[in-house]
């Protein structure tokens, strides 16, 4: 078959910073790579094009969502395909350096490209003998490559090298092949930020500045010194997708639940998550309630700062989706959902419950107080309030006592602060506000300029 631009379909990820992809092979199959649990998409495009998905391919044991391999083995009987090395412990054709899968007119070679995870695949689609792409999940990204520190601090290094081994055979391939990885800007396994997510090997032989380390030495210390912190739930879910998701046989749902039944949840150790816009959240909320607004990003800070083993209950206004609400949850492997508040914190009023609220304050109303950046080190790095203190969202829980009294919290927006607002607030804090804006505004209004380069 002739392989034409159109027969890739990215499915990208926002929150997530990825991209999955569905490859049309002309004949009603399909190809998927790195599909995470949520199909909703790519149950989407297949319908449209008519598609069965025959291939499922994992590049890795992803530690950043579950996998849909299993589940397409289940719906559409695809043959999954993925590394020997990870030992996986559901049906699959394990794949080796060199092995090839006929995908019936196009071939599938793998290729070992360890760093990213020990086991770590890249998948070459020729077509004959020609390249047209490599997928490479979390070895050659787009201007940079995927963090190598996810199996503990010490193996960073061990395999940083092997992920300069394994980049430097993804560049002996032609300047022309298409590279389609899997982590993009906005991915915790590190991207750095564009709009860009696919490229070409030659471009990145250009102007990644990863790949344009004079030895191995410096690649190494030049990975190394651009990692970040990472959501808690990474450290779980290689294995969990070593294991293999359960197969769900109807899509799971959010059951209506009373006033009475959400405080019968709190007093057994349940946890109540408030996924309104953060003004709604600020104007009143469930005591003790966690408030992670929905949007893209709504899985990776329910998986950083909830356990996986707590029942969880939702509050949520009756505009929003709550199949988005339970999708992101069982896509990081949170599947304890107790319901949703039935009629939002107008029926947990009538009850006679009591509410709390929070200052969230305008740049102008701020005053003197002082100024708490729950930011990434990288965005903080970036351009700072002076005399910030430093508190990322994702460490707050084990340090609030470092929390100044009186402390404006602030974010790039205002969302990641009004939960951390929240967390003060379960840790028996209440004398916080919450800026409404980002740094620049807060400068503005107190007439300074913001400053650059890491905490003291």
């Amino acid at each position: 078959m002739g392989f034409a631009d159109d027969h890739l379909i990215p499915l990208i990820d926002e929150g997530l910073g990825n991209s999955a992809y569905l490859v049309d092979l002309g004949d009603g199959r399909a190809l998927a790579v790195d599909v995470a649990r949520d199909l909703r998409a790519l149950s989407a495009a297949a319908e449209r094009r008519g598609l069965s998905v025959a291939y499922a391919a994992d590049t890795h044991l992803h530690a950043d969502f579950l996998s849909g391999a299993v589940q397409l083995g289940h719906d559409h009987g695809a043959t999954v395909l993925a590394s020997a090395a990870g030992r996986r412990a559901f049906p699959h054709t394990p794949l080796a350096d060199g092995d090839e899968v006929d995908l019936g007119g196009l071939t599938l070679r793998a290729l070992a490209t360890p760093g990213h995870s020990e086991e770590h695949l890249a998948f070459l689609l020729l077509d004959g003998n020609r390249e047209l792409g490599v997928f490479t999940g979390g070895s050659l990204i787009v201007r940079s490559a995927a963090r190598t520190d996810l199996l503990g601090a010490d193996r960073a290094e061990e395999l940083t090298r092997a992920q300069y081994r394994s980049l430097r055979r993804l560049t002996s391939l032609p300047d022309e092949t298409a590279v389609w990885p899997t982590h993009g800007a906005g991915s915790f396994c590190s991207a750095p930020p564009g709009a860009e997510r696919t490229t070409t090997i030659g471009a990145e032989e250009r102007a990644n500045p990863l790949l344009a380390a004079p030895n191995e030495d410096a690649f190494v210390r030049r990975l190394l010194a651009g990692l970040g912190s990472y959501p808690a739930y990474f450290d779980r879910l290689s294995e969990a997708n070593r294991r293999g998701s359960a197969v769900l046989t109807r899509a799971p749902e959010l059951p209506a639940l009373d006033p009475a039944q959400v405080e019968a949840l709190l007093a057994d150790g349940g946890l109540v998550v408030d996924v309104r816009p953060a003004a709604d959240y600020a104007a009143g909320h469930v005591p003790g309630s966690l408030s992670i607004p929905l949007r893209a990003q709504f899985a990776t800070w329910l998986g950083w700062l909830l356990p996986q083993d707590a029942p969880l209950a939702f509050v949520a206004r009756d505009d929003q989706d709550l199949a988005e609400v339970v999708w992101q949850s069982y896509k990081i492997g949170y599947e304890r959902l107790a319901g949703h508040l039935a009629g939002g914190m107008a029926a947990w009023l009538a009850a006679g419950n009591l509410q709390l609220a929070t200052d969230f304050l305008t740049a102008d109303r701020t005053g003197d107080r002082p100024y708490v950046d729950v930011r990434q080190a990288a965005e903080y790095t970036a351009g700072h309030v002076p005399g910030a203190v430093h508190i990322e969202l994702g460490d707050l829980a084990a340090r609030t006592a470092e929390a100044p009294r009186g402390a404006v919290l602030a974010c790039g927006h205002g969302e990641r602060a009004m939960t951390a607002a929240s967390l003060l607030e379960r840790a028996g804090h209440r004398d916080f506000a919450v800026l409404r804006g980002a740094p620049e505004d807060y400068a503005v209004a107190h007439g300074q300029r913001l400053a650059q380069g890491d905490a003291q």
